[in-house]
């Protein structure tokens, strides 16, 4: 059943012969959403350990951000989009438990099988057996119904689905009239100079390290190319604002590195 308060559907979420970026280059829309599987069907088995090397584990202190704003409460449900390793939704679990829950309530939903799996045998390995539900789903075509979330949150997915817009609707969507929106994304760097450096790092260490720890160098160096092809921070804000969220803002994090956008569904 569709929301009746919803933003108006965009015609041009359909358009035959549409393209869509992958890295620096430009596919069928129809052909990205497989191409991206294979990616982190690649990954997956080394995904952290790389966010880990690529980031100096400074990953962690941008996802501790992530959570702290996210402000996770005992009764409230949070969904947590193309989180399929876990790495966000432990934070949120261990943070209602902290603050009275008898157990978390939280949903992971991620487009690749093998993520899941990850993160599913993270949470075994943890004794985290009850409180973490894992779905398989798109984030342009969530598998919840409306006004079904307290809180949405997705870390370093949303420049890897197809349509950002499409996404971003569905977002507003299935969030209760309050509830949060919080994207953790790469984005630009607010220093020329530091820009530089990033990029030349960036360009050649992450394909480098994939090659080395993860047997995978054009994955990264499509994860490199993704980074400089997502929106800035300004141009995502407006676009969240365009799929219906109220005071769409960002908090620049080492130096734009990653940016912090949220929004409220009202």
């Amino acid at each position: 059943m569709t929301d009746p308060s919803a933003p108006p559907p965009d015609p041009s979420d359909v358009v035959p012969g549409e393209q869509a970026s992958f890295g620096f280059r430009d596919v069928p829309a129809a052909e990205k959403a497989g191409m991206v599987r294979q990616v982190f069907e690649s990954v997956a088995p080394r995904y952290d350990l790389m966010n880990d090397l690529m980031s100096a584990g400074v990953h962690r202190l941008w996802k501790d951000a992530l959570v702290d704003v996210l402000n996770p409460r005992p009764g409230e449900r949070l969904l947590d989009v193309a989180g399929g390793t876990g790495d966000v939704a432990f934070r949120i679990a261990r943070r209602q438990v902290a603050r009275g829950a008898e157990q978390p309530d939280v949903t992971v939903c991620d487009i690749n099988p093998a993520m899941l799996e990850v993160g599913r045998d993270r949470a075994i390995d943890r004794g985290i057996l009850k409180g973490i539900t894992w779905t398989t789903g798109d984030a342009e075509a969530l598998p919840f119904p409306d006004r079904s979330f307290d809180g949405y949150t997705i870390a370093f997915g949303l420049r890897n689905v197809t349509d950002i817009d499409k996404a971003l609707r569905e977002a507003w969507r299935v969030l209760k009239p309050g509830g949060r929106f919080y994207c953790l994304e790469f984005s630009r760097v607010t220093s020329a100079p530091v820009a530089r450096l990033y990029d030349a790092y960036s360009s050649r260490a992450l394909p480098l390290l994939g090659r080395i720890v993860a047997r995978d160098a054009e994955s990264y160096r499509y994860l490199h190319e993704s980074i400089r092809r997502f929106p800035p921070q300004r141009e995502l804000a407006r676009r969240m604002a365009a799929a219906g969220f109220a005071n769409a803002s960002w908090r620049d994090m080492t130096l734009g590195v990653v940016a912090l956008h949220a929004g409220w569904r009202i």
